[in-house]
């Protein structure tokens, strides 16, 4: 399974991470928003159509971050994840979905999805901006 995420951060330099809802592999654990990609769509484009549904934003600056391969017990999943350098709007959850924006020394006992702590470890090291607009 081939999915996209964003790291978008606050002027505080909070992360924002979503809740994924019931029903969902994996129901209540914490990611960074983003989700499937449709047949031929580039990532950028998934991205963008993804974060403009589940949060009612618009994306722009988008800098490729790391690519993750994990395998869970029942799939594996490419995780594409992007640095969003700038976004106009602001996020809320357009699907039912709880968000909170993370201190990111917090990520870690956040709860969120194994696939995704090796971008938090990666955070952590480093610094991603985003801009509103």
């Amino acid at each position: 399974m081939r999915v996209v995420a964003g790291i978008l951060r606050d002027a505080e330099g909070r992360v924002l991470i979503a809740q994924r809802p019931a029903g969902k592999h994996m129901a209540g654990s914490w990611e960074f928003p983003g989700g499937k990609r449709h047949d031929g769509e580039s990532a950028e484009e998934a991205l963008t159509r993804e974060l403009r549904e589940e949060l009612g934003i618009e994306i722009h600056g988008l800098e490729r971050y790391m690519t993750i391969d994990h395998e869970y017990p029942d799939r594996r999943v490419i995780l594409e994840t992007y640095l969003i350098r700038r976004c106009h709007g602001e996020a809320h959850g357009r699907e039912g979905q709880a968000i909170r924006w993370c201190p990111v020394e917090e990520l870690a006992s956040a709860g969120i999805l194994p696939a995704d702590l090796p971008i938090v470890a990666a955070l952590c090291a480093g610094g991603a901006v985003t801009r509103r607009e």
